[in-house]
């Protein structure tokens, strides 16, 4: 679809029917035809057209003033009401929404059916198209307008302007559904290894491979209950897998602050309070010195009262001397 706002110069045809339709009908009969027809050349040639000097031009305002009063009304006005009565629905293919507006329009205007006018006639329906994807967009709450317009390829200067956001909003966005749309095929990937399994056998695999239970549902075409049975069966499982997963978070924690004081060796004890002091000499900070406690693997037991209660380490190295 065309998807750029960027103004290009309209197609003769189109200019010379735009002009028609601000005309009454009545100027295009009797005395006053010529005169209209003249009116409208000038403001073609006005408006860079070279239509008042170039023959083939002149025909072809002539024979649009003369079709259109044949009808009874302006190419444009049965082609504007058929355009704006377009839906989203409608014209979400561009080439079936042209060919319906020239079903409808092509046996009164068979005109629109030459070669030459096909292409502007399909460009003015994308064109429709995006004018009816941006208000729609404008409606949606949060990001969902971003996101709508972003998944149907519109130019992201349009994006920007049409719904005044930023350049930084669009990409924070933007990546957004990049990562949604790279999960998806990691999902489509996942299945594919599982593709002769049982429905609950692949619904567990991708639990086991941490996708959301929305994606599940959505690209495995599974319903809830397949979703409740599998994630009541895993349940122990699950469990499990937290509470080991917990044991670890504590053990490297653990590990990390490093023994309690009464854990502590003498020999140790006296060799951290030692190494404390010593940074302590380097800053007074108290973000400095647990950084620099925790390079040099310093029981945080220790930092803690370092930081909180220096004096109290002349009595815990006293203890640790004796």
């Amino acid at each position: 679809m065309a998807t750029s706002d960027v103004t290009q110069t309209k197609p003769l045809w189109l200019s010379m029917e735009e002009r028609i339709l601000q005309l009454d009908i009545q100027a295009l009969s009797g005395d006053s035809l010529e005169e209209s027809i003249q009116q409208i050349a000038g403001e073609l040639d006005d408006a860079g057209y070279n239509v008042s000097r170039r023959g083939g031009n002149m025909i072809d305002l002539r024979f649009a003033v003369d079709k259109a009063r044949k009808v009874g009304k302006p190419l444009l006005a049965d082609f504007n009401a058929v355009v704006s009565a377009f839906t989203l629905e409608d014209v979400s293919d561009p080439y079936r929404a042209t060919n319906s507006l020239l079903d409808k329009l092509g046996n009164t205007w068979p005109e629109l059916r030459s070669p030459e006018r096909r292409p502007d006639v399909i460009e003015i329906v994308e064109k429709t198209k995006l004018g009816l994807l941006i208000a729609k967009a404008k409606d949606l709450p949060d990001d969902k307008g971003i996101r709508l317009l972003i998944e149907e390829k519109v130019d992201f200067e349009v994006i920007t302007s049409q719904l005044e956001i930023t350049e930084e909003k669009l990409e924070q966005v933007n990546q957004q559904v990049k990562a949604e749309l790279a999960e998806r095929e990691r999902v489509r990937s996942l299945l594919d290894t599982v593709a002769d399994k049982s429905q609950e056998e692949k619904v567990r695999h991708l639990f086991e491979k941490d996708v959301s239970e929305e994606l599940i549902i959505e690209i495995a075409e599974v319903d809830q209950g397949v979703i409740d049975a599998v994630k009541k069966a895993m349940e122990d499982e699950i469990k499990e897998k937290q509470r080991l997963a917990e044991e670890e978070a504590a053990r490297k924690k653990a590990e990390a602050e490093g023994p309690a004081l009464d854990d502590m060796s003498p020999e140790d004890m006296a060799f951290y309070i030692d190494s404390i002091r010593e940074i302590m000499e380097f800053s007074d900070q108290e973000k400095e010195i647990r950084v620099m406690c925790e390079q040099s693997s310093i029981p945080k037991a220790l930092v803690d009262i370092a930081v909180s209660e220096p004096d109290k380490l002349d009595e815990l190295e006293k203890k640790a001397q004796e």
